[in-house]
């Protein structure tokens, strides 16, 4: 090989020189046309091996399954390798091109050897590129932080090549050049804080199974209230319901508190716990009339006789006087109403029986009494659990009237 090119840039030298225009214009005439036929070479080279490497790879990815070797094709990965073939001749005949320009021939030859380190770079990115589309259509990698990982190792080769960059400009050994990183390394480690933070936590988040691709999260913090879409080194993108996108932090995934959906979107069911106020002074006793009437309502006919039965054998036992209806034990219109939207809610279709279903009453307030209803829906989906609560609710503010209860309401302010 070594022959072989001095053999082709060696001609133009000696053939001026036996023309006798002297050591030094033979040398600057021949130079001249070396670089021609160099370049020419190198171009020539180089659409050589961009045609039988970009084929090879489009053809491969024709005839193969894998998705890989497509990814390769999209990313430009056998054209940049192309470009680094011509270079890597070029280099190799810089040394015999510019044997008598000495001071030109460590010039040139370090700017060549910066290109081959950076362009080598750029091959080894468009890899991983590839390497990452393709576990991103894995189903099993399609939630995990890939982006995360490609961009550390894009960093430690991109400070690895900026080291072997230094030590050719300057001549230094690659060696001496990692001694002299150890020695600022916390320099280091402040320049690249966020960065090593960020690793750190995408690190946690992934191996803590914390978030995924496509989960539903809740960042207060932040704003943040929709779908992950990105997680990489230095932040977590959200798509938030309203179309908007919010920015987090990775390492604030972490040391900051948020809600993530995926154990209810996972679950057989997502909860309903939404509650009424009901005026106090609207709940009382009923009486007989008023029992027979109530026993209209299907769902709670047979419950109230039932009651009615069980109620009239304790109070005779125990000789109650009924004339007061405080006496003895009674049913009111709030606890009928509970029994009412209970019975409703296990013959409503849009919930889970398999799951908690009940209606409760809470702790009284200054605004009234809650009555709270806490179930399940069998759908999940944003739209349609909006409406089946819209629904219950719906059917529960126009029942109360039946149990002669009232809802607490805001009185608006006189003025």
């Amino acid at each position: 090989m070594h022959k072989l090119v001095e053999k082709i840039f060696g001609w133009g030298y000696h053939l001026f020189k036996k023309w006798d225009f002297g050591e030094t214009l033979s040398a600057y005439l021949s130079l001249a046309i070396n670089i021609i036929v160099l370049a020419f070479l190198s171009y020539l080279i180089f659409l050589v091996f961009r045609f039988v490497l970009v084929r090879t790879l489009i053809i491969m990815a024709r005839k193969t399954k894998t998705r890989f070797d497509d990814l390769l094709v999209s990313n430009k990965t056998a054209k940049y390798i192309a470009h680094l073939i011509p270079l890597l001749f070029i280099y190799k005949c810089v040394p015999i091109l510019l044997e008598n320009f000495v001071y030109w021939e460590s010039i040139f030859g370090k700017l060549v050897g910066i290109y081959i380190v950076l362009l080598s770079l750029w091959i080894i990115k468009t890899i991983l590129h590839a390497v990452r589309d393709h576990l991103k259509q894995n189903p099993s990698f399609s939630d995990k932080p890939i982006d995360s990982y490609i961009q550390v190792i894009m960093i430690i080769l991109w400070i690895f090549g900026f080291v072997v960059i230094v030590s050719k400009i300057f001549d230094i050994s690659t060696g001496t050049m990692l001694g002299t990183f150890g020695a600022i390394s916390a320099i280091i480690l402040l320049i690249f804080r966020d960065t090593i933070l960020g690793f750190v936590a995408s690190v946690q988040v992934s191996l803590n199974d914390m978030v995924r691709i496509g989960d539903w999260i809740t960042f207060d913090k932040f704003g943040a209230d929709g779908d992950v879409i990105e997680i990489n080194l230095a932040t977590v993108k959200v798509r938030n319901f309203d179309n908007t996108t919010t920015t987090i932090p990775t390492y604030s995934m972490i040391s900051d508190s948020f809600r993530n959906w995926r154990g209810m979107l996972n679950s057989d069911g997502r909860r309903i716990k939404r509650h009424i106020l009901i005026k106090a002074n609207s709940i009382r006793f009923l009486s007989d009339p008023e029992l027979q009437n109530l026993k209209k309502i299907q769902l709670i006919s047979g419950y109230i006789e039932h009651r009615q039965i069980e109620i009239q054998k304790f109070n005779a036992l125990h000789q109650i006087d009924k004339t007061e209806l405080i006496n003895g034990r009674n049913l009111t219109n709030f606890g009928l109403f509970r029994k009412y939207i209970t019975q409703y809610l296990h013959q409503y279709p849009g919930l889970n029986k398999d799951m908690i279903l009940l209606c409760r009453q809470l702790q009284p307030t200054p605004h009234g009494i809650p009555l709270e209803i806490y179930t399940f829906s069998n759908d999940k989906r944003f739209e349609n659990y909006e409406y089946i609560m819209a629904d219950i609710f719906d059917h529960v503010f126009a029942a109360i009237t039946y149990f002669d209860l009232e809802i607490f309401e805001m009185s608006p302010s006189k003025e």
